[in-house]
């Protein structure tokens, strides 16, 4: 495929249809035959129309007289991907806006070419929509988050800090690798490979770079915060650690880098294709791991590691600039239930740590009920366990710790995804 807008079309489709739009556009690249500059318009479209979707479904429901949802899904997306051009996008002129994704209608859907040609001229022409009158449901629609989100993060995190999130959650954010080289080596060696590296802020072994590849014995994908996360865990070497919730096994391979060849990593994880994927990344980075594939629930306990992961299932509310469509899958009441299992697999993952070891619970969300009260709720039901304030933290992650033994990292603080990692101690 050597078209930018025709391959975010096809991509955008599938993403409507359930697809996660980092696979989905990775593999479409893959395939494709784009120049680099292509390549990123069509990343830029893809990522620009989940983020954006409410301010431009305001716009293009208002000029169509009719709900979003009682537009064909064909003629949906192309509006969509015009809009965003239209509205948000500097370079692209409005008539190769509007004639481009008129194109993209084939079949059956180009019955709707003018009706969607309609549309895009009178964007070009009037610009946005009027703004809605209630406070929440405009800043839901400049912000390009769900009501409920707004609510939520107003909430917890007053008006200010809150609107800050949502603008940074709607920027693009940075590709990440995990070098397990010397860095000015890795930099040289992905060069090479045709992708410019540099230094990443925070994590010791962290690098920004163009496009996201995996060089065996070099570098791996790893997003910034995840890395922090492991770092946190304070794997040392010799140690046996257990990781919980193991897929798709970045953190895995950290953390066996950590102990080294005298400890040993223990990868628990009962998804259908968890193994598959945790082996094949452990191989890229030439780790050995143990790996189990079932729940840690159904482990016969065991006090025997002296350090256990528990990286939960979450909303995922942390990694809006990485998954936008993310923001739209969830609604208010999937939080509670995501508490529950996270507190049971909390629960079960803590009965194999010995006295003295430690437990880190950690979440890629910001919500505070799968955060601070699950944290709070695993103390108040354990008495023997306690916040590990005993210090031994790794030099990169004290900036994100609190006096409780918390890791929080944001994207309108940091410019990294919003994880949470909370780390006790087993005193008894």
């Amino acid at each position: 495929m050597t078209d930018a807008r025709r391959l975010a079309f096809e991509v955008s489709m599938r993403v409507q249809e359930g697809a996660r739009s980092d696979a989905e556009l990775g593999a479409a690249l893959a395939r494709s035959k784009l120049s680099v500059e292509d390549r990123a318009l069509a990343t830029r479209l893809v990522y620009g129309v989940e983020a954006w979707r409410r301010r431009l479904d305001h716009t293009i429901a208002a000029y169509a007289d009719r709900r979003i949802d009682r537009i064909d899904a064909e003629a949906r997306v192309a509006l969509r991907l015009g809009a965003y051009q239209l509205l948000l996008l500097d370079r692209v002129p409005d008539y190769a806006a509007v004639d481009s994704s008129v194109r993209l209608l084939s079949g059956n859907a180009r019955r709707a070419t003018g009706f969607v040609n309609a549309i895009l001229r009178r964007i070009g022409r009037d610009g946005e929509a009027p703004p809605p009158r209630d406070e929440y449901d405009a800043l839901s629609v400049s912000l390009s988050h769900p009501p409920w989100l707004v609510r939520l993060w107003r909430t917890e995190l007053g008006t200010e800090k809150a609107v800050e999130l949502m603008r940074a959650n709607n920027e693009s954010a940075p590709t990440t690798l995990r070098c397990f080289v010397d860095r000015d080596e890795a930099i040289a060696a992905l060069a090479q490979d045709g992708c410019r590296a540099a230094p990443a802020r925070f994590a010791p072994d962290a690098l920004t770079c163009d496009r996201g590849t995996a060089l065996r014995g070099i570098a791996v994908p790893q997003g910034e915060a995840s890395q922090l996360v492991a770092l946190f865990v304070g794997a040392a070497a010799g140690e046996r650690v257990l990781d919980a919730c193991a897929a798709p096994g970045g953190k895995t391979a950290y953390l066996a880098a950590r102990v080294g060849p005298r400890g040993e990593v223990t990868a628990v994880d009962p998804g259908r294709l968890a193994a598959r994927r945790i082996e094949a990344l452990l191989e890229l980075c030439g780790e050995r791991v143990r790996v189990v594939n079932e729940r840690v629930q159904d482990l016969v306990p065991e006090l025997a590691y002296d350090a256990v992961l528990v990286d939960a299932p979450c909303s995922g509310l942390g990694t809006l600039r990485e998954h936008p469509e993310i923001r739209w899958r969830r609604e208010e009441a999937d939080l509670d239930g995501y508490a529950a299992r996270q507190r049971e697999i909390l629960t079960a993952a803590a009965r194999h740590v010995r006295p003295g070891g430690r437990v880190v619970y950690a979440t890629c969300t910001l919500a505070r009920s799968e955060n601070d009260d699950v944290a709070d709720r695993f103390l108040a039901d354990h008495d023997e366990f306690r916040p590990d304030t005993t210090g031994g933290l790794h030099a990169s992650v004290v900036p994100f710790v609190d006096k409780s033994c918390r890791l929080r990292t944001s994207p309108h603080e940091h410019g990294l995804s919003g994880f949470f990692a909370a780390r006790f101690v087993r005193v008894t």
